[in-house]
């Protein structure tokens, strides 16, 4: 049954949608896209066609061999994008003119076109880039491209600088190349160790004696000097030499290092050496090439975390100055922001706790999606800007340099009782400026922002959606970003002017929408997918209402099946005033007034902060299928963007804080209500399934609400959060020695005695995410509760993402088993 609020959305996106043509190499026909909420039935569908499980789980190259990694050719005349080998794991570039088919690019060319990631120098008259570690530079105007280096080290961090030499990184050195003579000449060399010294103090009485006493060792300790004065001297009178390092301490790590566009100077982050796992961090491999148990290391786990700090460090190249700049400027740097969280656990355990001010650990932001990392220069490299953040995960600070003063700058602080987020964290200069442009939940939603450094923020974006993947243009007059503006679910591709905010909606195609703007900044490569399309590439010129697609990559035999297309149903919540957006698949003959009601199944997504009920091809492709599958069976599927799901906002995203697995379920229950009443489901006969977080989740749900499922599948399941890794962990939940009592709110494994229904655990025993053992633990806490009515299934050589046909046909088996068992 569909809602009224349902079909009017759709109504207004489908009025709102342009054209899309289709590749010129096969239907120019004009087609109306799907919206989000009806989409279009498949038209190649051949009528009455049965899926199998095996059809589904097999290898997907026969579903569609989607183009990857696209991105623009330097004229704008076309696109190159890797498309996956058929049969093989290989991937093949290819080069798709605008106006023409798609041909593959040679292997023995391919280093001319590995510009995407590419720096520019200050008149775009160059372009250099890396391809397999060496570095190419391309003159634009010659159409040239000459290789720089060709050897077994590998470059990065390349930048022109202001006096047009190209700068690279390699390790932990940094040169200069002159590109028209190939003059290279190293600037700096960082060390991670102490200075050397001529001679070092006697350490204790015997030394000292020693060297009273014996003149020999006065004789050999005075020569040691003059030599070291005398290289010392060189190293400072003679330029031919390289550079003296930078010593930055012993047994210091190197974090991060940038050197400023002008050369004069670097900003480098440095810690104490950091460990990923310790001895008894193992893994048993039981299936190896020669038959014997293989122990691989895994990552640590968050009961074994310890808080870190990054040193940032100003080194000024021409003087040898070394300058630690501290954290005491910034706002909040010592707040005792878990106060109210330590006091509750000290009180369950009897205790008191004393707030006091102390220094807090502070990093560079570990943002989950950059490639330019914390420390952003100006273009003419005299202001620099780092992205800060506490090791506690509740404030976040973009801070400026003051060289002259030697000390940060605040110039946003951002704070969340819960934690801030892990992405949405974009952020630099406006092109040859002064003025920050950044992302920020300051008002609940990942919005853009300007600010001069001497100025006040400016807020560019508002409203409740979030914007992603912002693009600057080369004149800073406009930000690029795609947003879900129109529906939750629905994300297109925008402009917002920097000076005046001015908002423009540039693609109307519904479904998802991500993009890549082209070098003359006229045009937009657009990865378009829809519910029932994976994703292909689409050119749409800005200003024009019309997106030309330029790739079919889907096959036949996909296209002929009669797929179920999901309609999105805002699902009211009992607990908060934002509806649960949800996807709900309806068997082909529904009736909503048919006598016996319907089974039904609820599919709970992965990651916890991941949005899959939208518009777009869903990331769980086999799932999606799977869901058609069970509607051929009699099913209605569904399938919840719970609290705490991506593209809902801050307060959506923290619901979770401290008390993962109940908001969730409380959403749960809600959509098996909503269900019950509104689409013919008999809420008795309901199953659940989910991996990942979703396997968590399954969990929760039959552990702390039995009979709200009379079964469910719990795929590669969190069984205890103290034992899974720090970074996702910790921004929930603290650390356990800090909160006990959210791992303990949290873990399914403490909530065990509560099953009553029937269970399927599927684990792979080569996780390295989330470990066998987690299972392993669980399942004996349900052995010592006595408890019958649940099953293991283990897979022998599958990691946390399945690889292998068979074992995901094996896996899905059992889980349809288990709902023809128990829901029927």
């Amino acid at each position: 049954m569909k809602t009224k609020l349902a079909i009017a959305i759709a109504a207004a996106l489908m009025s709102a949608s342009c054209a899309i043509t289709e590749p010129t190499n096969t239907n120019t026909a004009a087609v109306t896209p799907p919206t989000m909420l009806t989409t279009a039935a498949n038209a190649q569908a051949t009528a009455d066609q049965a899926l199998t499980i095996k059809q589904i789980m097999a290898d997907q190259d026969w579903v569609a061999r989607s183009p990857e990694n696209a991105y623009w050719m330097l004229d704008g005349s076309g696109v190159l994008y890797q498309q996956k080998r058929e049969g093989s794991i290989l991937r093949d570039w290819y080069h798709q003119p605008l106006d023409k088919g798609a041909h593959e690019v040679p292997v023995e060319k391919l280093h001319n076109y590995a510009y995407n990631n590419g720096v520019y120098n200050a008149d775009s008259s160059l372009l250099a880039y890396t391809f397999e570690g060496n570095i190419f530079v391309r003159d634009l105007a010659k159409g040239e491209t000459k290789q720089l280096t060709r050897d077994e080290a590998r470059q990065s961090q390349l930048l022109f600088l202001t006096n047009g030499q190209l700068a690279y990184r390699q390790n932990n050195d940094f040169f200069v190349v002159d590109p028209a003579s190939g003059l290279t000449q190293q600037i700096a060399a960082l060390e991670t160790k102490d200075a050397p010294k001529a001679n070092t103090e006697a350490k204790d009485f015997v030394a000292r004696e020693q060297q009273e006493l014996i003149k020999f060792v006065q004789v050999e300790r005075k020569n040691k000097a003059d030599r070291f004065a005398q290289q010392q001297q060189l190293q400072q009178s003679n330029s031919s030499l390289a550079p003296q390092p930078f010593y930055l301490g012993q047994g210091k790590q190197v974090v991060a290092a940038s050197l400023s566009p002008a050369g004069d100077k670097l900003i480098v982050a440095i810690s104490d050496p950091q460990k990923w796992r310790a001895e008894g961090d193992i893994m048993p491999n039981y299936v190896t090439e020669d038959g014997r148990v293989a122990a691989e290391s895994v990552r640590a786990r968050v009961a074994d975390a310890k808080p870190v700090e990054h040193q940032v460090m100003v080194l000024d190249l021409a003087s040898g100055e070394q300058t630690q700049l501290t954290y005491n400027t910034l706002p909040g740097w010592n707040d005792d922001v878990l106060a109210e969280v330590r006091k509750e656990n000290y009180a369950a355990q009897g205790k008191t706790y004393t707030s006091e001010e102390k220094p807090r650990p502070i990093t560079l932001m570990q943002d989950w999606g950059w490639q330019s990392g914390a420390i952003r220069w100006s273009d003419d490299g005299s202001a620099a800007a780092l992205m800060l953040e506490a090791w506690d995960n509740k404030d976040r600070w973009i801070a400026s340099v003051d060289f002259d003063g030697k000390r940060f700058v605040n110039q946003e602080r951002l704070h969340d009782e819960a934690w801030i987020n892990y992405t949405h964290n974009e952020f630099g200069f406006l092109p040859n400026s002064k003025t920050l442009w950044f992302q920020s939940e300051a008002d609940g939603y990942a919005h853009l922002y300007v600010k001069p450094l001497n100025g006040k923020i400016k807020q560019l974006t508002q409203g409740n959606f979030v914007t992603e993947d912002p693009t600057v243009s080369a004149n800073g007059e406009y930000i690029y970003f795609s947003g879900n503006k129109t529906h939750p679910g629905n994300y297109e591709v925008y402009r917002v002017h920097t000076q005046s905010a001015q908002l423009e909606q540039l693609t109307k195609l519904g479904g998802i929408n991500n993009y890549e703007l082209s070098p003359q900044e006229d045009k937009l490569l657009v990865k378009h997918s829809e519910a029932l399309q994976p994703e292909e590439l689409y050119v749409q010129t800005i200003g024009e209402d019309i997106a030309k697609r330029l790739t079919q990559t889907v096959t036949d035999q996909f296209m002929a099946f009669d797929w179920v297309a999901p309609e999105i149903v805002p699902v009211p919540s009992s607990h908060v005033d934002h509806p649960i957006y949800t996807r709900v698949y309806y068997p082909k003959d529904y009736d909503p007034n048919r006598a016996e009601k319907y089974p039904a199944v609820v599919f709970i997504h992965g990651a916890g902060y991941l949005q899959n009920a939208h518009a777009g091809w869903s990331g769980y492709q086999r799932e999606f299928m799977f869901h058609t599958f069970l509607t051929q069976q009699g099913y209605v599927v569904l399938d919840l963007d719970y609290r705490g799901s991506k593209g809902y906002g801050r307060d959506w995203r923290t619901a979770i804080y401290r008390q993962m697995g109940t908001p969730e379920v409380e959403d749960l229950v809600d959509v098996v209500k909503w269900a019950g009443e509104n689409t013919n489901v008999d809420t008795n006969r309901m199953g659940t399934y989910g991996g990942s977080y979703g396997g968590f989740l399954t969990f929760m749900a039959l552990f702390k609400e039995p009979g709200l499922f009379k079964a469910g599948s719990a795929l590669r399941p969190v069984s205890d959060w103290a034992h899974y890794n720090t970074g996702y962990t910790s921004n929930i939940l603290n650390l356990p020695d800090d909160d006990p009592i959210a791992y303990r709110r949290s873990s399914p494994i403490y909530f065990t005695e509560g099953l009553e229904d029937a269970l399927l655990i599927n684990s792979p025993m080569v996780d390295d995410n989330v470990f066998f053992q987690d299972s392993v633990r669980l399942v004996q806490r349900l052995i010592e509760h006595e408890k019958e009515d649940f099953e293991t299934a283990i897979f022998p050589v599958e990691p946390h993402g399945f690889r292998q046909p068979s074992s995901w046909l094996d896996e899905y088996r059992r889980i349809f088993k288990l709902f023809e068992e128990n829901l029927k």
